[in-house]
């Protein structure tokens, strides 16, 4: 399978439209080795050429698609290689996407858990409005570690499980957490064996979630903050990482020391990644710090081969 890098930032893109922190007007005065990047999305394919999964669908999901060929493959006057989406949350960098593909054809194949689905009918009732359009042809995940396939997607197979993290400020549960708030998401090709672990949204990694990331042949993983009280320390909010359902990266605990646990051969990677977390910086003792854990940093445009 082909796994497609769309975007690799968290909500706000980079450099956000608002923000002056040190990354943002150093990517725009020129003066920081750092790339733009979009609101978090991957896209799965069985085979190169062929169509596949939008997992999430961002906000910038245009320009996604404007600067990834291989999803407009201008095979008919209406096309798409989007076979269908899964959310893995209910946020806004996740699913407000949604709204730009309102012109397909038909319904639109989407995968969540019911939980999700609650947000996107209640909270932020993106769904229902979808109704007027294309509509949607809803299928349930099961966010309990079971096997299920797409129409489509042959012959990928999926697994999902349920994360510790934070619903959306909307949801009806944000104080309330329910199993599928947020899942982590198993993609294995059973031609080759090999699978992947996606989990752009990761507050705490637990016995099941550990092990699928370690049963991985490529983790794909949080890399929101590089620590828990980053926003904080810049002023820019009361909450720690934590509180808002991210993993950081550095310190007791962190998702570097999580990924240093796994076997070597398991490739490592951060997407979701905050306008403020100085890994954006190429130069930075901090990007340093995960070239020498063997971790990389999603950059939009960014292909894999499992």
């Amino acid at each position: 399978m082909r796994i497609t890098i769309l975007g690799s930032a968290a909500g706000g893109g980079f450099p956000q439209w608002n923000c002056n922190c040190r990354n943002c007007a150093g990517l725009r005065a020129g003066t920081l080795r750092a790339k733009a990047r979009t609101q978090s999305s991957i896209f799965i394919q069985p085979d190169a050429g062929g169509d596949g999964l939008l997992l999430n669908a961002s906000p910038d999901v245009l320009q996604q698609i404007k600067a990834t060929p291989a999803l407009q493959p201008g095979r008919a006057l209406r096309d798409s290689a989007i076979a269908a989406v899964l959310l893995i949350d209910g946020q806004i960098d996740h699913a407000t996407g949604l709204f730009m593909l309102r012109e397909r054809t038909g319904p639109l194949p989407l995968w969540c858990t019911d939980a999700v689905a609650q947000d996107l009918s209640e909270g932020n009732p993106i769904l229902r409005v979808l109704t007027h359009y294309c509509g949607v042809d809803r299928h349930r995940i099961r966010p309990d570690g079971s096997t299920f396939e797409i129409p489509g997607l042959a012959p990928l197979q999926f697994r999902a499980i349920a994360l510790s993290s934070k619903a959306a400020p909307y949801s009806p549960h944000r104080d309330a957490p329910e199993p599928g708030d947020n899942i982590g998401l198993s993609v294995t090709d059973p031609r080759s064996g090999r699978t992947l672990f996606y989990a752009p949204g990761l507050g705490e990694i637990d016995a099941a979630v550990f092990d699928a990331m370690h049963q991985a042949d490529a983790v794909m993983v949080d890399g929101t903050f590089w620590t828990d009280d980053e926003m904080q320390r810049l002023g820019l909010s009361r909450k720690t990482a934590r509180d808002i359902g991210h993993l950081a990266q550095s310190g007791p605990g962190g998702m570097i020391e999580w990924l240093g646990q796994l076997p070597a051969t398991t490739r490592r990677l951060l997407i979701h990644i905050n306008n403020t977390n100085p890994i954006l910086d190429e130069d930075s003792p901090e990007r340093a710090a995960l070239t020498q854990a063997g971790i990389t940093v999603c950059e939009d445009g960014m292909t894999l081969e499992l």
